[in-house]
């Protein structure tokens, strides 16, 4: 009995595509992994439902107000506008020049402290005696309160507290007679100060995370490219750097989100707020929700602030995500 050609074809071409790739078929879970991640769930459950609590209603609560006209000077005349608060932000040169503020801010301060934070975790990593009062010493900074810090920055750079880094600058010629580095006009010098302090408060955060990539570096490959010829440069542009990329991304993720939302230090160095030279989006939205109590703009600042880093995230997690895949050959 002679078998139709039409149903031959298929057959012959499911076995013997050259070019078809098998997927490999996932393994069935075994009782005791079912119940193993059944457990798991059961145990993170909780945590989960109290950081839904903590975190879902209040942005939901911020996108809900976001959309309405809401004024507490004039409680009476609340009403649902749409998206008119955005609209609002996004067409004023505000909120773009306090974007640029934080924009330079963010990526000025981060490239500082990457270049720093490796350093003192190679000191730390490489120190032979002092290890440890090293590592704490460095890690001082990172403990004290960011308004205390910023408080001290501000006394110590502003004329009208009578600090004492003006004359230190001004007799190095640095800075002019009627120069004030936090005056309301002065907005180079102010950029400078409150660089300077997220640098030195934040570098040792920088330096830990590090630090803990260093340590999956191994000394073995070190000492074969050494054998082999290698410079202490190339040793550390070729082996180093490449196997420290997932927690250099990590470590930058962290600092660039905490950057971007930075808040306490400007808003101490440009005298609660009042100084608009060098206003953050954080600012901004602090100014706008709680000194002028409009709830609605307030709001869609805020969700635009988390937009915003939402987006930074999602691009670092992409980045970091690719650079694993490549380095497991996938």
């Amino acid at each position: 009995m002679s078998t139709p050609a039409s149903t031959v074809a298929p057959a012959v071409s499911e076995t013997t595509d050259p070019g078809r790739v098998e997927k490999p078929q996932k393994k069935a879970l075994t009782e005791r992994a079912r119940a193993e991640r059944k457990l798991g769930w059961m145990l993170c459950a909780p945590a989960a439902l109290v950081m839904l609590a903590v975190t879902a209603y209040p942005i939901l609560n911020a996108i809900w107000l976001s959309l309405q006209k809401s004024d507490l000077r004039f409680p009476g005349q609340s009403e649902f506008i749409g998206l008119d608060n955005y609209v609002t932000v996004l067409s004023s040169s505000l909120w773009w020049t306090d974007v640029w503020h934080t924009v330079v801010l963010t990526v000025i301060s981060v490239a500082i402290e990457l270049v720093l934070g490796m350093l003192l975790a190679l000191a730390m990593h490489r120190a032979i005696f002092g290890r440890g009062l090293i590592r704490t010493s460095a890690l001082i900074p990172y403990g004290i309160v960011t308004v205390v810090a910023a408080f001290a920055w501000r006394l110590a750079f502003s004329d009208a507290d009578g600090g004492f880094m003006p004359g230190v600058l001004r007799s190095v010629g640095l800075l002019g007679a009627e120069t004030d580095p936090l005056a309301q006009t002065s907005t180079f010098s102010t950029y400078v100060v409150a660089i300077l302090a997220e640098v030195w408060k934040t570098t040792p955060f920088m330096a830990l995370l590090l630090l803990a990539g260093l340590a999956l570096v191994s000394d073995e490959l070190h000492e074969a490219a050494k054998v082999d010829g290698a410079t202490t440069w190339q040793r550390f542009w070729r082996i180093t750097i490449p196997l420290m990329k997932p927690a250099i991304l990590v470590a930058l993720l962290f600092r660039t989100l905490d950057a971007f939302r930075i808040f306490d230090t400007v808003f101490v160095l440009s005298n609660n707020g009042s100084n608009r030279s060098v206003e953050t989006v954080s600012v901004l939205g602090y100014n706008t929700l709680l000194s002028r109590l409009n709830l609605g703009l307030g709001s869609a600042v805020s969700v635009l602030i988390f937009l915003c880093v939402v987006l930074i995230a999602a691009m670092f997690v992409k980045g970091l995500g690719t650079n694993l895949a490549q380095q497991r050959g996938e």
